[in-house]
């Protein structure tokens, strides 16, 4: 993940990653949560360090939560594409499931790519049959009052939210 599951801006414990811990913990649910996210990542970056991520931690469920900072700065979506592919193959090839969240870009980058860059993480969901949070900020981007001053990274009391929209995708997967 980037800065947004990275608690960016935010005191430690207070983001979705966190709250996930805490809500796993409370349904006694036993499982371990490795945060690897990173404030600024990229895809690129994602692809680089997750077959590290995998050996080393060998996970039953990856959470891709990237591709904001791709489309902040303008980057291809061809090449945004195969890096989420690539990550996608690495966590499949060792057996993890996978959940990517589907992100949106304010429209000053151009309707068509905003569009592309949106429509991006559903054919990816499809094509490589995993699970897909169709927009991590659903219910936030809509109010200026659940972000921080610099309007891209949410307050704490967004969090929660966030969270729900990504829990009702991973529950199912954790009881198998």
């Amino acid at each position: 993940g980037d800065s947004l599951s990275a608690e960016y801006g935010l005191a430690r414990g207070e983001g979705w990653v966190s709250l996930m811990e805490k809500q796993l913990a409370e349904k006694k649910i036993s499982a371990q949560v490795i945060n690897a996210s990173i404030s600024g990542e990229t895809t690129i970056g994602g692809k680089t360090r997750l077959p590290s991520l995998m050996e080393k931690h060998h996970p039953d469920i990856v959470i891709i939560e990237l591709g904001g900072n791709d489309a902040l700065r303008g980057l291809s979506l061809k090449a945004s594409e195969d890096n989420f592919r690539a990550m996608i193959t690495s966590a499949k090839k060792e057996k993890a499931q996978v959940i990517l969240t589907g992100m949106q870009i304010p429209p000053n980058y151009g309707k068509e790519y905003a569009q592309k860059f949106f429509s991006l993480y559903s054919m990816l969901a499809t094509e490589q049959k995993i699970v897909l949070v169709p927009f991590l900020l659903q219910g936030v981007a809509d109010s200026n009052d659940f972000f921080q001053a610099d309007r891209i990274h949410p307050v704490a009391k967004a969090h929660p939210i966030i969270l729900n929209n990504v829990w009702p995708r991973l529950y199912p997967l954790l009881r198998k």
